[in-house]
């Protein structure tokens, strides 16, 4: 385990808190981790780590989002999406310092990148982990989606003394959690349980994560594809309940360069489930290492 070093940086009007994992060499890319919702950088800790013990040239930063683990809100606008990007364009401005940069997004980190990048934020790569790629308010999930939004609507209205506990409730994280993990690991499902009841109460207040929610369901990775002119690498999970990998096929024909890997047995927790994987195939495709299963043709 790498203890990482913590910064913290003003944008947006709030403090972020970052997390640098490796310093990499001088002058060398910045590689910034932008974890998903409901999470922190704690989530993509050990694909840090195993990018970080691969000895790359990268210096490898996590942030927590707005409003998520120990960063502030924003003072004074909504958690949404183009919120978001804007923040993630001015931290990666500051942390970069003119540095080559490669973004990583899990899940909704991946539809904040894509959108950072459509409106104007310039990268070397990208690398989309579980990407989002299909509206998650259509189609056969839709309904589900939608409860999930009663869910946290009634989290945000209700008294504090309800609507708090509800939001935190270790029940409902315990069955997120399960549904979310495919692995049939005893100790590595406890293990990701364990992180899922540590780090998904860290919000700042419940507004937050009813904007936030409504952002990362009202807009997808499939948005953005065409607009993103980059070499693109999208990580997806064999199983993966929220985009199929099918969809994730039709999703990596919409970049003008994408390629795509198959996490085989894995659902929506690659970073938990299979970081190694997911490190390898980063570390192939931004030219530090080779031999990784190589991405679909």
């Amino acid at each position: 385990m790498i203890e990482p070093h913590h910064q913290e940086v003003e944008v947006a009007g709030c403090r972020t808190d970052c997390f640098t994992y490796a310093e990499g060499v001088p002058g060398g890319p910045v590689m910034i981790l932008v974890h998903g919702f409901r999470g922190d950088h704690h989530g993509l800790a050990r694909i840090a780590e195993e990018l970080a013990a691969a000895g790359g040239p990268y210096r490898i930063v996590a942030p927590d989002l707005p409003g998520f683990g120990s960063s502030e809100p924003f003072p004074d606008r909504p958690h949404d999406l183009s919120a978001y990007a804007s923040w993630l364009t001015g931290f990666t401005t500051a942390v970069a310092g003119g540095r080559p940069v490669i973004m990583v997004g899990h899940s909704f980190g991946s539809i904040v990148v894509s959108a950072a990048l459509a409106g104007g934020l310039a990268a070397e790569r990208a690398v989309l982990i579980n990407p989002i790629g299909a509206p998650a308010l259509s189609g056969p999930r839709g309904f589900l989606s939608r409860l999930a939004v009663g869910y946290y609507w009634l989290g945000a209205k209700l008294p504090a003394p309800i609507g708090l506990p509800l939001l935190r409730s270790r029940a409902i994280t315990r069955l997120l959690s399960e549904v979310m993990a495919k692995t049939k690991d005893p100790e590595l499902r406890r293990w990701i349980h364990d992180q899922h009841r540590q780090y998904f109460g860290a919000f700042a207040d419940r507004d937050v994560v009813l904007e936030s929610f409504r952002a990362s369901v009202s807009s997808d990775v499939s948005q953005f594809a065409a607009e993103l002119d980059l070499p693109v690498l999208l990580i997806a999970g064999e199983v993966d309940d929220i985009t199929e990998v099918d969809r994730q096929r039709v999703l990596a024909d919409r970049f003008p360069r994408a390629e795509l890997v198959v996490a085989e047995g894995v659902g929506h927790l690659i970073h938990y489930e299979a970081p190694a994987l997911a490190a390898e195939a980063i570390g192939a495709f931004a030219g530090h290492t080779h031999g990784v299963a190589g991405p679909e043709s």
